[in-house]
């Protein structure tokens, strides 16, 4: 027999899933009604604060559940960013953006700074991390009598409107330095060159940071951004969002085939097993990459397994769209329909930035035998990690 102390941790275990599939549930729900240019995604950022998600990333002793930030969070993290892909895409990329930053300010703040950011994300602040340069303005930093200041804009700043704090990307003195500004500005905000087919609602616009000041808001020493495995590694988040979209396509593919009874069709079982194959590779690989980069002993070489996982994930998210739209046909381009959006917002999303320079690291990780050196022998090898 349970003991009451038993009895109340599964209550309270099972009243928490519940509470995050009602908030999945109405982020899917409200997807369709902010898949438009001008929408903003403030409500759902709401909900994420009420539900705590976004305190959650603090580490256990601040209170949060160390999502992204301890390895003791890390399938708990990993399933919210699949889960919300699978909801709404856009929130799940605004979403991995705070992990993201909530983990650097952990790594890398110095005390007073990272009391400051710790106490705004316990109170529900969203932040971000904000790296596209804007061709012909990019963000430098400069150092006067004053401080230190920011010229230049940002472009691709996802969650414009919604977004708190901004992690940043800064040139100086031929290296980068990060730090932590202040983004809620309306006058430095311009969404006028995100007109996009895919994750509209992600206000991914852009942002002035001339004249700002950034005294005592520098973020660890140049460079240390791209220390690994948390920089290329740390692409293993995205790729769980990406996992969870190809999850609702493989879920509106088997839907679809059953309520037109061609699911007994030779034809669409091939093409259904093939989705259903291909998503569940995914999730497997997600799961390496992420096991490798977030245990607490992690080296740089882990995060080889996140660039080989990122490969793979984007070759089936690729097979995973082009099986969805081969077995529904013109259905999967009617808009309006959950199937339309998501494909187009994958679609979009799989388009990261330099992909042929990750796969080459990739590349070179394999040669120099620093990942998967099992296949060298043709050994059987660990599964996990």
């Amino acid at each position: 027999m349970d003991t009451p102390s038993a009895q109340k941790l599964c209550t309270t275990s099972s009243d928490a899933e519940a509470a995050d599939a009602a908030l999945l549930r109405r982020i899917a729900e409200h997807a369709p009604l902010v898949d438009r240019i001008g929408a903003t995604l403030d409500k759902e950022a709401g909900w994420l604060r009420e539900a705590g998600w976004l305190g959650k990333c603090l580490p256990e002793d601040r209170g949060g559940a160390g999502w992204g930030c301890e390895a003791a969070g890390t399938y708990g993290v990993s399933a919210a960013l699949w889960n919300l892909g699978a909801a709404n895409l856009s929130v799940a990329r605004l979403f991995e953006g705070h992990v993201n930053a909530v983990k650097l300010v952990m790594l890398l703040g110095a005390a007073s700074l990272l009391d400051e950011l710790r106490e705004a994300v316990s109170k529900g602040a969203m932040l971000g991390v904000w790296g596209a340069d804007d061709p012909d303005h990019p963000v430098t930093l400069c150092k006067d009598a004053g401080g230190w200041r920011m010229t230049g804009r940002k472009r691709f700043a996802s969650g414009l409107g919604v977004v708190d704090h901004a992690i940043i990307t800064a040139r100086w003195n031929g290296a980068t330095q990060l730090a932590v500004v202040p983004v809620t500005d309306p006058a430095c905000m311009d969404l006028t060159g995100w007109n996009v087919s895919g994750m509209r609602a992600t206000a991914s616009g852009s942002y002035s940071f001339d004249s700002v000041d950034v005294t005592g808001r520098l973020l660890g020493k140049p460079n240390a951004y791209f220390t690994e495995p948390f920089f290329e590694g740390g692409i293993w988040r995205y790729c769980a969002a990406h996992g969870g979209a190809a999850a609702a396509l493989y879920a509106q593919l088997r839907a679809a085939l059953i309520a037109s009874g061609r699911a007994e069709d030779p034809h669409q079982q091939d093409r259904m097993v093939a989705a259903a194959i291909a998503v569940e590779t995914i999730r497997m690989w997600t799961m390496k990459a992420a096991l490798a980069v977030e245990a607490g002993e992690a080296g740089p070489q882990a995060a080889a397994v996140s660039l080989l996982a990122r490969q793979v994930i984007h070759d089936l998210c690729r097979k995973t769209i082009s099986l969805v739209e081969a077995a529904l046909g013109t259905a999967a381009f009617f808009e309006g329909t959950a199937v339309e959006r998501v494909r187009r917002d994958l679609a979009f999303y799989l388009c990261q930035a330099a992909p042929d320079a990750k796969r080459a690291r990739a590349a070179e990780a394999l040669t120099n035998g620093t990942v998967l050196a099992h296949l060298q022998t043709g050994q059987f090898g660990e599964i996990m990690p």
